[in-house]
């Protein structure tokens, strides 16, 4: 069987590549809706203020949607894929008006249990 280096090559970075967009879908999250610019409320605590607008829940809903099609970092799928519900479920009821939504998404945007569980090192 003759062995076919560049085959190799190509296959490792596609998948060194896929590691890195998986990566890039949870990064491009944290950064542009769980951080913010000094002096100004990144858009997860406006969701818990009550300040957020019918845009930015619904571009939050379509960033949580697409982590969780993501496998996680590190850790657990299914615990990962839990937490991004909770999440969805949590943004859907505020885009409802619902009243228990912004507590909903207060207890499920907890950083430091997603943190612990699916953060690489």
């Amino acid at each position: 069987m003759k062995k076919h280096p560049l085959l190799t090559i190509v296959a490792l970075a596609f998948l060194g590549s896929t590691a890195v967009f998986a990566s890039d879908v949870i990064e491009d999250a944290m950064k542009n809706y769980h951080k913010a610019p000094k002096g100004t409320d990144p858009t997860c605590k406006k969701v818990g203020a009550g300040t957020a607008t019918t845009e930015d829940l619904a571009n939050l809903l379509k960033s949580y949607q697409a982590m969780c099609g993501e496998a996680p970092p590190k850790g657990e799928k299914d615990a990962w894929v839990k937490k991004c519900q909770a999440l969805i479920a949590a943004i859907k009821k505020v885009q409802a008006k619902d009243a228990s939504g912004v507590e909903d998404y207060k207890k499920a945007v907890n950083c430091k249990a997603c943190h612990t569980d699916h953060k690489p090192d």
